[in-house]
């Protein structure tokens, strides 16, 4: 039986997971599901709120689109907002948006099929001819100015040619790497020791969010344009547009076509879904679009897409093969990851000989064994995986797969947590990719940004010189210059890279730290709330719980964090080398209007973005919070506010206040 409460906790971790998933694909552009599953989730949780609309919420990942900002970028508000496109998967998926399409318009009407580039989108836009600006996507509503970046591709005009091309406007494409240059790539990254890229999109989204553009120049980006936006277009009709874009020096596809039945769209879907490996850059589907500009606004937009356009989404390739083995990886944390070494297969336009098998529960669900034949995928081009298992042609006499019940790298026994998904190795500072992967974690960027190679940290514990971060700050430049990879410059880089680290602020230095579920985000909620090391390391369980977002579990890996000794000693290592352990205290000329006072904001806002509001409430003395109760003080309501939180504010008797009365309160 379906309670309220089990539908508003699987709601809760819909956002929580598909939160988590945006994160890893946008900001990190490392994708750890398929663009099918992640679609399925999402539609799940549109399907939920709108069963149970006592349920939603304005911050809901169904009410945003996906978000690629990058803070070192200056941020611009797009003109035309760039919105989504809504995903199919099936014949009867289309036939459904072409039936919404004829009662609307009833009318004729046709449509443009286009290829659908796997890619970053980007937006340029162009003033009497020339390059003025070149946006990424971002949230939808602004983005990063990547302009000087994008001035690097050679396939993008910086100066249009001929005539008659409007004043003012826009147009926005697909930013890629070719097949063949990114093989040569990585081929190049490889001889030279360095980290190879996963995939072409991987690489375009990196590349394009890099802050040296001279080294953008060196990369192989591509980009296709394929829609037009501003007044005074030549044509009333997307086709049209397009086509004279190309006469102007834009990249347009050649493999777009007009359709005007259900038959004519599918005989281009299929034909691509079988022929995309025969291209020489990536696609993940099809896109579908009303082409009359007329129609099209007659048709009209949702909150996240238009009504006038949708993809037709491929599905992942799925091939056969045969499990030779299965090979056990430490993590960082300690967790399992059991992967199958298969015969080589082609998949994707790619050989594989190893996919994930994720954990014991998936493996005893398929019931997977040696020498079984198994079913492989590999969807939007992430990592292959096993998702099924051929029993007809299973060999007699196989036996289920004993799952490892010890480490296979320091042979310490495994441990699970109820309701964990993997085992872990718990031997944290014996167990050497654990060891490694820390030390990784600790000098990446956006922890303590010590500058060195996957390649060399393994040279350096090789040789004995770090065996936990904070050997780091004991090395001494003599120590390196007779170590292959080194001479006296490099040893000299690094050494100053180590020094410069100290200067890292708290909150990264507190994620540098590498506690199990505390990431950048939580990190900086902890540094918020306790200011300093000390204080963290002395809360109790209840303390910790009073932080913002901070729940049971996070606080409990806290707790068994600072208890363990050898933790307390390499944090106090850490201190005596000069790393900061407080938060800095902001100078503030606020007026003090809100000191004291809890409040939250919900909805959409003209004048300031959600993260100004929250900086604005800060800056003149008040908390954010991220949930109603009777300690709230105000909640700041814009448009779009989701209605459950606005009926508990009436509950409580909160004072709801708009954007302007929040501004005279604060008195600006």
């Amino acid at each position: 039986m379906t309670t309220e409460s089990s539908v508003y906790n699987r709601i809760r971790q819909l956002r929580n997971s598909i939160n988590e998933h945006n994160y890893q694909y946008y900001n990190l552009s490392q994708p750890k599901i398929s663009d099918f599953e992640y679609d399925q989730l999402l539609k799940e949780l549109r399907d939920l709120e709108n069963k149970y609309p006592q349920y939603a919420d304005a911050n809901s990942p169904t009410q945003r689109v996906g978000n690629d900002i990058n803070l070192e970028f200056e941020q611009h508000m797009h003109r035309f907002p760039m919105l989504s496109l809504d995903n199919t998967y099936s014949k009867e998926e289309l036939a459904d948006f072409i039936t919404r399409i004829q009662k609307i318009v009833n009318e004729d009407f046709e449509f443009i099929c286009e290829l659908k580039f796997d890619g970053v989108s980007i937006s340029l836009t162009y003033e009497n001819g020339i390059l003025i600006r070149a946006v990424t996507r971002g949230d939808g509503e602004k983005g990063d100015v990547v302009t000087a970046n994008v001035k690097t591709i050679k396939s993008i005009p910086l100066t249009l040619r001929g005539e008659n091309f409007p004043p003012y406007f826009e147009i926005r494409g697909e930013i890629f790497i070719p097949l063949a240059s990114f093989e040569k790539m990585n081929t190049e990254r490889e001889e030279a020791g360095e980290m190879v890229f996963a995939n072409p999109r991987n690489a375009a989204s990196g590349t394009l969010k890099m802050q040296n553009s001279s080294l953008v120049a060196k990369r192989p980006l591509d980009c296709y344009l394929y829609n037009m936006l501003g007044e005074n277009l030549p044509f009333s009709n997307h086709y049209d547009n397009i086509q004279k874009a190309g006469e102007w020096g834009f990249k347009i596809s050649e493999y777009t076509k007009k359709c005007r039945s259900l038959e004519e769209i599918l005989d281009y879907t299929n034909y691509w879904e079988n022929h995309r490996y025969t291209l020489p850059f990536d696609i993940d589907g099809v896109v579908i679009k009303v082409n009359s500009y007329h129609q099209q606004e007659r048709l009209g937009y949702t909150a996240k897409s238009p009504r006038w356009a949708t993809s037709f989404k491929f599905k992942a390739e799925q091939v056969t093969t045969r499990l030779i083995s299965i090979d056990y990886q430490v993590g960082r944390t300690g967790a399992i990851t059991p992967v199958a070494n298969l015969e080589p297969v082609l998949l994707a336009g790619t050989t594989v000989k190893r996919a994930s098998l994720h954990n014991a529960d998936q493996i005893e669900l398929l019931d997977i064994r040696i020498n079984d034949t198994v079913y492989i995928e590999k969807g939007g081009e992430i990592i292959p995986k096993v998702v099924g298992v051929d029993k007809s042609k299973r060999p007699e006499g196989s036996e289920p797969v004993q799952y490892i019940s010890v480490c296979p790298e320091c042979n310490t026994a495994l441990i699970r947590t109820e309701g964990e998904a993997k085992h872990y190795c718990p031997n944290e500072s014996g167990c050497p990719p654990q060891i490694k992967g820390k030390i990784e974690h600790f000098v990446s960027r956006k922890a303590m940004d010590i500058g060195l190679a996957e390649a060399t940290i393994h040279q350096l514990f090789s040789h004995g010189l770090i065996k936990n971060p904070a050997d780091f700050y004991d090395l001494q430049k003599e120590q390196l210059v007779n170590l292959e990879r080194f001479a006296e410059k490099s040893a000299e880089n690094l050494i100053k890279s180590i020094r410069n680290s100290k200067q890292v602020p708290f909150p990264r230095v507190l994620y540098a730290l590498g506690i199990r579920y505390v990431g950048e985000t939580v990190a900086k909620k902890l540094a918020q709330h306790f200011t300093s090391m000390q204080n963290l390391m002395e809360a109790n369980a209840d303390q910790l719980l009073e932080a913002d977002e901070i729940g049971e579990k996070i606080a409990e890996s806290l707790m068994n964090y600072f208890a363990n000794e050898k933790n307390r000693q390499f944090i106090e290592r850490l201190r005596l080398a000069g790393l900061k352990f407080e938060s800095e205290k902001k100078q503030s000329s606020g007026t003090g209007r809100l000191n004291g006072k809890s409040i939250i904001i919900s909805g959409v806002f003209e004048n300031f973005s959600r993260e100004e509001i929250k900086e604005l409430i800060e800056h003149h003395g008040g908390k954010n919070v991220s949930s109603i109760s009777s300690k709230t003080d105000y909640l700041v309501a814009g448009e779009k506010i989701g209605p459950s939180k606005l009926e508990k504010a009436k509950e409580l008797g909160i004072p709801v206040i708009s954007e302007i009365e929040f501004m005279q309160l604060i008195n600006l």
